[in-house]
């Protein structure tokens, strides 16, 4: 019997493979993930963790969270078999397993602080987000010019020119 050989032969970059860089273009991470540039493009319209930064010129900036963010999309699609939705599933059940945000336990506060200046402080935060939660009203706007209704009557082209004869220019 036939033994099964990887398709590809060269093991993908981990990691600690990737350079030390801030930002790195799309054909360099289309090379540390060995597919082609549209395949990654493709990538960012299909799973919403891989956001490249885009440039003042429109050109996709990859930091290095998304370079491996990548790495591991190709290894999900590529090497465990999943389809684009299974490994959108994985990323989901992955972020609902972090640990979550720590509760205030002011009943368990540090000796040195005063459990009521803490509630204090929480009741003032809660009224200024229940006021700044508020919708706004809108203040009455004032017109710049005034109504037509209240403004002097227009004058016809005839009364503007209609001038009486000046006295001494009564020739005809």
């Amino acid at each position: 019997m036939a033994q099964h050989q990887p398709i590809r032969k060269t093991t993908p970059p981990s990691g600690s493979d990737i350079p030390d860089k801030l930002y790195f273009r799309i054909g360099e991470v289309a090379r540390l993930c060995d597919v082609p540039a549209y395949v990654l493009r493709f990538w960012e319209s299909e799973f919403p963790q891989l956001k490249p930064h885009k440039g003042g010129t429109g050109q996709r900036l990859y930091r290095r969270r998304d370079v491996e963010m990548a790495l591991r999309i190709k290894g999900l699609l590529y090497s465990e078999g999943y389809t684009i939705p299974g490994a959108r599933q994985v990323f989901k059940a992955e972020s609902k397993h972090k640990e979550p945000q720590l509760a205030l336990a002011i009943d368990n506060a540090t000796p040195g602080v005063d459990a009521r200046q803490l509630r204090k402080l929480q009741r003032d935060l809660r009224d200024l987000h229940a006021l700044l939660s508020k919708p706004t009203a809108r203040a009455a706007v004032h017109p710049i010019r005034t109504p037509r209704s209240s403004s002097p009557p227009r004058r016809t082209a005839e009364k503007l020119f209609d001038l009486s004869p000046l006295p001494g220019n009564n020739k005809h």
